[in-house]
């Protein structure tokens, strides 16, 4: 009897396996994804950022700036996501067990995980852009 238990969910336990893999892998992309235009936006605005410090901006300034930046752009592309995700919930409610479709909770919960992902991916090149040396930064062209 336990046999043909668990060859009848075999199916849908594969099927939400590879989901929960596919998932972590879309995760990883993005906050790599976040990260190398975080870097490479970073990278462009050296000389401005050096310029700022010169000036006398507090580091703390800097690192906001950048983060804003980063974090506002992951918002639109999060609002985007969750707008597109709620469109098709109906071909991911043949998976489903136990939760609707559209789960509150479970838009709520990828939303912030999302958010605290993109956050880590702009945080990193924010604070090597404080770090930055007026000096250096001027001459960087």
């Amino acid at each position: 009897m336990e046999n043909i238990m668990a060859d009848s969910v075999a199916q849908p336990r594969l099927e939400a396996l590879l989901l929960g893999l596919f998932g972590g892998l879309a995760m990883l992309l993005a906050a790599v994804g976040i990260y190398g235009v975080m870097s490479y936006t970073v990278a462009q605005r050296t000389s401005e950022i050096g310029i700022r410090m010169a000036l006398g901006a507090l580091r703390f300034d800097v690192l906001n700036m950048v983060l804003w930046q980063g974090l506002r752009l992951a918002a639109i592309g999060l609002a985007i996501g969750l707008a597109l995700a709620f469109a098709v919930t109906r071909v991911m409610s043949k998976v489903l067990f136990g939760i609707s479709a559209t789960d509150p909770a479970t838009f709520a919960v990828i939303a912030v995980l999302l958010a605290a992902v993109a956050a880590l991916a702009c945080y990193i090149p924010a604070r090597r852009a404080t770090k930055v040396d007026p000096m250096v930064a001027l001459r960087y062209e």
